[in-house]
């Protein structure tokens, strides 16, 4: 059960040792909790401040002094929280932190659960449940284009768009329901027509949230990126060069990688998953051939593919396996690897060769880093297109996704209802579901104790 009534505490910095740690209070009994541990040089105490001011004081259990702190006072609902609030600035020793949250608990609070005090922000109305979700994506942001989609929805983009849907579809379910109030006059105070338009121009706005989910999970996952090709073609010095490290291993030796291996890439403000896969070819090796399935697999699941071959090799022999795999609507970066050892007009034609699929091509010399700016700009220019305008509006969340759905299955229903002249008492109930289904995604519609614990458990503890 969520509990409004205790007055919590954590440490909302990070775990472990630190020049500063910040404790947080929060609660009905905030002020006077807090003020049960300090003393001041002057008599004045923390409920005789105004809100919004530091107050330096020293805490102390008995005549143990604790730490000299410094104290951020937050009243009459002018806070993070909406209620009253002490920050206390400690010296960031791990031992310190745990004296003063152990007198905080002796005096009355409670420790503070996971996104704690977002969730009381969200249920004192300080801001809505997609702008408390957002809090979670900002902190566990890794690439300034997820920053920037998690603070465009803190400040609430998405859901000043969502209430403009919601207030246009209001105003004629309003009207639809009136005119059941006047059944027997046979009245009519919602033009039909007029809900069509609106309906095809709100299933249009949905349809384009939802369908940002894909880029949106993967700017906040990182965009996957599979490096694949024959054996010993460079995929493995290929990652190593990206990465600036020696991150796989590379060998003559056909068959070295048997597995995926991963590892990150900030491009341009980007996070990319590098997925350095199995070399393909024919093998009677059981376990290496499970390796090259799973190459496949990345390659299908993948928003880029590098298809990386070895520019040196027989010309018609790279042609064909080229050809051969399928990367029709795929986003394919084909990179002519071995670019120093291979003659220039057969590299040339290679480049210039029209394939059965589209892509951008490149050469390349993995081992001495010839071409790598040219392959970082493709790069950041297919992340770019994944991501979509930095004005859109881009959906991160699993849940608001589904929400997006539902409030589509619902205006398909309207628009059945419409052709086949369905009574205004059906198509106000699927009104309602779209109306319930936008609701639930800035936690309009969400009440129970058990979904508003699923949300913030993810949170981290102190926030």
């Amino acid at each position: 059960m969520i509990d409004r009534d205790s007055t919590i505490c954590a440490i909302s910095t990070a775990a472990g040792v630190g020049g500063i740690a910040v404790i947080r209070v929060s609660g009905p009994d905030a002020i006077s909790i807090v003020d049960g541990i300090i003393s001041f040089s002057k008599s004045k105490k923390l409920k005789d401040c105004p809100t919004h001011v530091l107050k330096y004081g020293v805490i102390a259990d008995g005549d143990e002094t604790i730490d000299d702190v410094v104290c951020a006072i937050f009243k009459d609902g002018k806070s993070y929280t909406g209620e009253d609030t002490i920050e206390i600035s400690c010296h960031g020793s791990i031992y310190i932190q745990k004296r003063i949250i152990e007198l905080l608990l002796r005096k009355g609070c409670k420790m503070a659960g996971h996104g704690e005090f977002t969730q009381r922000a969200y249920l004192n109305g300080r801001m809505d449940l997609s702008q408390a979700e957002a809090v979670a994506d900002l902190i566990a942001s890794t690439s300034a284009k997820a920053h920037h989609i998690a603070v465009k929805q803190m400040k609430g983009g998405f859901s000043n768009e969502l209430m403009q849907l919601r207030m246009s579809l209001l105003e004629f379910v309003s009207l639809i329901e009136l005119e059941l109030d006047f059944s027997e006059e046979d009245v009519e105070f919602a033009d039909r027509a007029k809900l069509r338009e609106l309906i095809a121009t709100i299933e249009q706005r949905v349809s384009k949230l939802a369908n940002s989910f894909k880029a949106g999970n993967a700017i906040k996952n990182g965009i996957p990126v599979a490096i694949v090709g024959e054996t010993n073609v460079g995929k493995s010095t290929l990652l190593n060069l990206l990465l600036g490290e020696e991150r796989a291993i590379v060998s003559d030796i056909h068959g070295t990688t048997r597995d995926t291996i991963e590892d990150t890439l900030q491009i341009d403000g980007y996070t990319l998953r590098l997925i350095d896969t199995a070399g393909i070819r024919n093998t009677d090796d059981a376990i290496e051939n499970l390796g090259i399935q799973r190459s496949y697999k990345m390659m299908e699941q993948a928003d880029i593919v590098i298809l990386i071959v070895d520019a040196s090799r027989d010309e018609n022999e790279v042609v064909n396996f080229i050809n051969a795999q399928q990367l029709q609507d795929k986003l394919v970066l084909l990179l002519f690897n071995k670019s120093d050892i291979c003659e220039q007009d057969k590299l040339n034609r290679l480049l210039n060769n029209k394939y059965n699929f589209n892509a951008t091509a490149l050469s390349i010399s993995a081992k001495n880093g010839v071409g790598k700016e040219a392959l970082e700009s493709a790069l950041a220019r297919f992340a770019e297109s994944i991501a979509g305008e930095d004005n859109d509006i881009i959906v991160t969340s699993a849940r608001h996704y589904a929400a997006l759905c539902d409030a589509l299955a619902g205006i398909s229903r309207v628009k059945e209802g419409l052709d086949t002249n369905l009574s205004g008492d059906l198509i106000s109930r699927d009104i309602h579901d779209i109306l319930d289904a936008l609701a639930s995604i800035t936690g309009g519609e969400i009440t129970t104790d058990e979904v508003l614990g699923n949300i913030f458990k993810h949170f981290c503890i102190g926030k």
